[in-house]
């Protein structure tokens, strides 16, 4: 592998690019993982896999990720996370049948943080 990168600058780019953009993302993960409440965390994680910010129109996210995932990836239980698409679809942020289609207005309540994401009684972490 050291040879490689040596002997190839532009795979030798390519890889460090890679690996500085993989370091970000874990930090980022792990500052939202100690700093937001699990209901920002899925919000985050559905603009993320909706590719938001993206050229183009965001891509409903595929029925191969359930809820249980969905909860894995955010350090929660599946309960929880039903919950929180429950809470979203019924706040006009997401569509939610077999697919998850989601809608600008996530992203806009994420980033402004609208009072409407922390409201209500959530269940407790």
């Amino acid at each position: 592998m050291l040879a490689t990168l040596h002997k190839e600058p532009g795979f030798s780019e390519l890889f460090v690019t890679y690996l500085v953009t993989r370091s970000n993302r874990i930090e980022e993960d792990l500052i939202d993982q100690l700093f937001n409440s699990s209901e920002k965390r899925l919000a985050r994680l559905l603009l993320l896999l909706a590719n938001f910010g993206k050229d183009g129109k965001p891509t409903p996210i595929d029925a191969s990720i359930n809820q249980a995932t969905l909860a894995e990836m955010i350090g929660t239980t599946r309960s929880r996370v039903s919950y929180f698409l429950n809470k979203f679809r019924k706040l006009g942020l997401i569509s939610y049948n077999g697919k998850i289609e989601v809608h600008r207005s996530l992203l806009n309540a994420v980033l402004y943080e609208k009072p409407q994401l922390e409201r209500d009684n959530e269940p407790a972490e």
